[in-house]
């Protein structure tokens, strides 16, 4: 009766897709105001006594209570040799998310701006607060294929501080951007760390239309400078989007640092999401994924097996119009050791949301 009951609550949840849809436009068209939200109704069947989900989980965090993972309102200026954004959010994303961050920066969205280069080429400079250059998820739920986000991107910043010089080709076929960083998902630097030390990188490539392939890097530090430790992390996938029904998206992530003062360990992530519209209104995802930390570095367990753990989703969305759009999720996790809430190695939960964007 009860699941019964958190189904149907499950569905009635709703969500909008594009969160980057522009509200209000300048007679000039260099600004544009936009507005998102996604609120949600999580339940996890492991009933955490503190209603917080795994501490490896940071969207949709909350069990069993109707919350907002992220609420924003961006403004974005656009023209031919400059650009800017500036957003402010709420949410148990930035709660959870930006924990480690000060408060004056755990309110921000994006903050950066970019100057066009060259007059011959689409060659621009960044610097500030932006999404990352790594992985095919991001905090903005209407952006992503299924409605919870992967272990891979739980485990990958969702956000930079830094400089970034970027090339787009005429052809819009390729893309290039190497990058200068703050740190892993940091605004404020670590204490106790170089700065200037972190650099990434990313390449993509259109073969012809539907298909895109990335691949990004992070190399530098992401510890304090005493442990001598120098992080690698890379991120490869493939996504194809059929102009009819289907569409697919499998990545890798692969990453190397110290999980103590003197040994270096080794983490990797493969995910493949399968997409199938059956109408413009109807749409069904499946996600399978794995994530092997035996060291702990990304998601710490201090378990003997460290995080070893399987993935299955199976994500039901139905689009009622253009801002609007309702979600339905169920998720299995299971790992080799009991590192869920309840002390366990298999984790269920549903979660539904409402996405508004304008």
């Amino acid at each position: 009766m009860r699941l019964n009951f958190l189904l149907l609550l499950s569905f009635l949840h709703c969500h909008p897709l594009n969160g980057q849809t522009a509200i209000i436009d300048t007679i000039e068209n260099s600004l544009t105001i936009s507005a998102y939200g996604e609120f949600y109704h999580s339940y996890d069947f492991s009933e955490p006594m503190n209603r917080e989900k795994s501490n490896f989980i940071y969207n949709h965090k909350r069990h069993n209570e109707i919350s907002a993972n992220l609420i924003y309102v961006k403004a974005n200026y656009k023209k031919q040799h400059y650009r800017a954004n500036l957003g402010a959010m709420v949410g148990t994303y930035a709660e959870y998310n930006l924990a480690s961050e000060p408060t004056w920066a755990q309110f921000i969205y994006e903050a950066n701006a970019g100057m066009k280069l060259s007059n011959r080429h689409n060659l621009w400079f960044d610097i500030g607060i932006m999404p990352s250059h790594l992985g095919f998820e991001s905090a903005v739920g209407g952006d992503c294929w299924t409605l919870t986000r992967s272990l891979l991107a739980e485990g990958s910043p969702y956000y930079e501080a830094g400089a970034k010089l970027s090339y787009i080709s005429k052809n819009e076929k390729f893309y290039s951007s190497i990058l200068v960083l703050n740190g892993w998902q940091r605004i404020r630097r670590l204490q106790n760390s170089s700065p200037l030390t972190v650099l990434g990188f990313q390449f993509q490539y259109k073969p012809k239309d539907g298909w895109l392939l990335n691949y990004g890097n992070f190399i530098g530090n992401a510890q304090p400078d005493s442990l001598n430790a120098l992080r690698h992390f890379h991120n490869v996938y493939i996504q194809y989007e059929s102009q009819k029904k289907w569409g697919f998206i499998l990545g890798f992530d692969l990453g190397l640092d110290k999980h103590n003062p003197t040994d270096y360990g080794l983490w990797y992530s493969p995910v493949a999401i399968l997409r199938y519209k059956w109408t413009p209104k109807w749409t069904t995802a499946a996600r399978l994924e794995y994530y092997f930390d035996r060291h702990g570095i990304i998601f710490p367990t201090s378990t003997l097996n460290g995080f070893q753990t399987f993935g299955a989703s199976l994500n039901q969305d139905y689009q009622i119009n253009n801002h609007i759009k309702c979600r339905l999720e169920y998720k299995y996790l299971q790992s080799k050791d009991a590192i869920f809430n309840d002390q366990n190695e298999r984790n269920h939960a549903i979660t539904s949301a409402c996405i508004f964007s304008f």
